[in-house]
């Protein structure tokens, strides 16, 4: 199967009112546009990297799952692709980016190159960590047994050397066939896919839906630490809305310590103001 055909694969399988959407837009002359956007570019590398699974795990030996979504301590956490065997357990997380690549194994962030422009992002090693651990605990399984994979799609090259487990799209599938030595028996595997499919949240647009909420709630940019004093009559006013500011008192960096003023709207409006010295 060539690329184009995975790719009309992948159209034939969108919901049809998002794919009428995209035409629509396509037709208007937002194609590229459209293309480039986190959403479209992730379902498309899911897609693809599903399609791949298809066509190079056997499926009498390998079960895979999509999009799992496993409810967390702090929320809820998205796994990509889970593929089950007698060989072990496989959390697969998708990344669909173009340009080079660099980071290590262990780094927090790693660095995208488009030629001069250079973008960081999460270790997806690290992100698919909580994938993994949330997965074991559900199944009640040792960590030896449940594997953390991610696989690149797209028009990326690694520049830094990369663990066996972080490959692209063949490699993805090579490396799961590796693993050769059964880890569990008929009854284990019957139970770890009941498990899957009693613990996941129902597969709606209303489940994706509350966990993209989620994300954005936890990763929304906190306000500096400040102390902060209600707002008096005779204090000035923000120059930017023109509410009422209040004295505020930095916590950390060199200013520690030092006092301005704040606009009482913050973080919705960031006007300040520095505090006259007295004499």
């Amino acid at each position: 199967m060539n690329l184009s055909e995975i790719f009309l694969n992948s159209f034939s399988q969108m919901p049809p009112e998002f794919l009428r959407l995209l035409l629509l837009l396509f037709g208007l002359g937002f194609g590229a546009q459209i293309l480039r956007l986190p959403a479209v570019k992730g379902w498309f590398g899911e897609k693809f990297v599903s399609i791949l699974f298809r066509l190079h795990l056997p499926r009498d030996r390998y079960q895979v799952y999509h999009n799992v979504t496993l409810p967390t301590e702090d929320g809820t956490t998205q796994i990509d692709h889970i593929i089950v065997s007698l060989y072990g357990i496989f959390c697969i997380e998708t990344k669909n980016m173009r340009g080079w690549i660099y980071g290590s194994e262990k780094q927090a962030k790693r660095t995208q190159v488009i030629y001069r422009k250079k973008t960081s992002f999460q270790n997806p090693l690290r992100q698919n960590y909580k994938h993994t651990e949330t997965l074991r605990t559900l199944l009640a399984l040792p960590p030896d047994s449940v594997h953390s994979v991610v696989v690149f799609v797209g028009d990326s090259t690694f520049k830094t050397d990369m663990p066996p487990n972080v490959t692209y799209c063949r490699g993805c599938t090579d490396y799961i066939l590796g693993f050769k030595e059964p880890v569990f028996d008929e009854a284990q595997l019957q139970h770890i896919h009941q498990s899957i499919k009693t613990g996941r949240l129902e597969p709606t647009r209303q489940t994706h839906r509350l966990h993209v909420q989620h994300l954005q709630a936890r990763h929304a940019p906190q306000p500096s630490p400040v102390v902060e004093e209600h707002p008096e009559p005779d204090n000035p006013f923000c120059p930017r809305c023109g509410n009422p500011m209040i004295l505020r008192t930095t916590k950390k960096g060199p200013n520690a310590g030092n006092q301005f003023w704040g606009c009482s709207q913050f973080p919705k409006c960031r006007g300040t103001r520095a505090k006259e010295k007295t004499q």
